[in-house]
């Protein structure tokens, strides 16, 4: 391809058995008619792009036809040839399971060279009184764990934390967790589908059924004691006259930030792709040469942006996140690891 443009997707939605419709509800998605919805994918390598020239491609292809142009040398360096980032809109109508997730190396051992799951979530909207588990609320152990699982009494065991919107959860591989029930979030994780249920209240599905665990795979990554830190701090970043900006969460895989819009940012992709999520804002998107070229989205919509693009100038009102894979120099990521220390 001559030039490279960003790319505007069109998110995969899953329907699960405790998601509900609040994704439509508050104006984040169109959902199919009478299906609960609990995610929606929003950087799902079959998700198609919408924009020209790559209308109709799937993420998965143009990861391939553009390869480092897309993905940038610290991608590369970190996640190989593969998108590296899945972020997800999450509506938990009911509770998740309880589960865990390997690091890297186990799932590399384990789980066919795949990758392990560190995550994030950044609570969008929350009944009062929601809560997620997150770790254990005393240091426990495997035997202990294996049997309150067996006896159906894990609950016991769990440290659950209050949430309200605003929060921001950080979820290393090896954390224990569950999302609980009226909670909205948006997610951003390493782009893997390796997910040990742990637990699930001993819950039966429509036809009667229990939903399968992976006890022994869960028991055999899990972290037996409370969390060093549940909600982290976020830190403000340089900002301009059209424009605030924050570091939510950061790690070796990820760099999630929120950035309010007032008018207009200048910026230009750093050695990885970045992930462009609508929490609200409606945004234009000018680049190319003399930034001549346009793109413009809205609520709950996503958008990558090639790590090859060159310079571009965001416009536009409201708040959007954006994510990116960096570099261990990165000013974001040493700017949150000073303010969160248990973390770094």
């Amino acid at each position: 391809m001559e030039s490279l443009h960003p790319i505007l997707l069109e998110a995969s939605l899953h329907e699960t058995i405790w998601g509900g419709r609040r994704l439509e509800e508050d104006g984040w998605k169109k959902l199919p008619p009478a299906k609960l919805i609990g995610e929606a994918w929003e950087t799902e390598v079959n998700t198609l792009a919408q924009n020209p020239p790559y209308v109709g491609k799937t993420l998965g292809q143009l990861t391939t036809e553009l390869g480092p142009s897309l993905l940038g040398p610290q991608t590369a360096a970190l996640f190989g040839s593969r998108f590296p980032l899945l972020a997800k809109f999450i509506d938990a109508h009911q509770k998740l399971s309880v589960q865990v997730h390997p690091d890297d190396a186990y799932a590399a051992q384990h789980e066919g060279g795949k990758l392990g799951k560190t995550e994030c979530w950044y609570i969008l909207a929350a009944e009062p009184g929601a809560t997620i588990i997150h770790g254990f609320a005393a240091p426990t152990s495997r035997s202990e764990v294996a049997a309150a699982i067996e006896n159906v009494q894990l609950e016991r065991l769990l440290h659950e934390e209050p949430v309200n919107p605003g929060d921001v959860i950080f979820v290393p591989a090896g954390t224990v967790h569950a999302i609980g029930a009226g909670i909205l979030l948006y997610e951003l994780q390493e782009y893997s589908d390796i997910t040990y249920r742990m637990y699930d209240y001993g819950r039966l599905t429509a036809e009667g059924k229990p939903r399968e665990l992976h006890i022994e795979s869960a028991l055999a990554v899990a972290h037996y004691g409370p969390s060093a830190r549940i909600k982290v701090r976020a830190v403000p970043l340089p900002s301009g006259p059209g424009y605030e900006e924050r570091c939510l969460v950061a790690c070796r895989y990820f760099v999630l930030r929120e950035l309010t819009l007032r008018g207009e940012v200048h910026d230009q992709p750093a050695g990885s792709c970045q992930i462009l999520s609508s929490l609200g804002a409606e945004v234009t998107i000018h680049y190319g040469p003399a930034q001549q070229h346009r793109l413009s989205f809205g609520r709950g919509q996503s958008v990558v942006l090639p790590a090859a693009l060159g310079p571009y100038r965001l416009e536009g009102q409201g708040v959007l996140l954006r994510s990116y894979v960096p570099a261990p120099t990165d000013f974001a990521w040493l700017t949150w690891k000073g303010a969160n220390p248990e973390l770094a």
